[in-house]
C-alpha cells in the first residue's frame, strides 16, 4: 500500500480549490519546535484520528527520505515487528 495525496478539493465560499497537502502540512508545522511536532503526533496516535493520518504519511515521507539505507532497514524492521505484535494482539492464536 502506498502512502500518498497529492491534492484535495476544499470548498471556501462558493469556490472550489485545489490544495497540495503536502505542502499544507509541512506549512504548518515549519515554524513547530520540536517538541510541538512530537505533541502533534502523540495526540494523533492517542486519539486514533484518522484524518490526521495523511498528515503522519506526510511527516513519515519526510522522514524517510532523509534515512540513510542502514536507517530504512532498520526502520522496517522495527515496524514489520510492530506489525506482527499488533496483528497478535487484535487475532490471537
Amino acid at each position: 500500500m502506498y502512502i500518498f495525496l497529492l491534492f484535495v478539493n476544499i470548498i471556501i465560499g462558493d469556490k472550489m480549490e485545489n490544495i497540495d497537502i503536502r505542502k499544507y502540512i509541512i506549512d504548518n508545522f515549519k515554524d513547530d519546535n520540536e517538541e510541538k511536532i512530537r505533541d502533534s503526533i502523540d495526540t494523533t496516535i492517542k486519539f486514533k484520528d484518522e484524518d490526521a493520518l495523511i498528515g503522519l504519511g506526510v511527516l513519515f515521507e519526510l522522514l524517510w527520505d532523509n534515512l540513510n539505507e542502514e536507517e530504512k532497514n532498520k526502520n522496517i524492521s522495527l515496524i514489520r515487528n510492530s506489525i506482527k505484535r499488533n496483528s497478535n494482539e487484535v487475532n490471537p492464536k
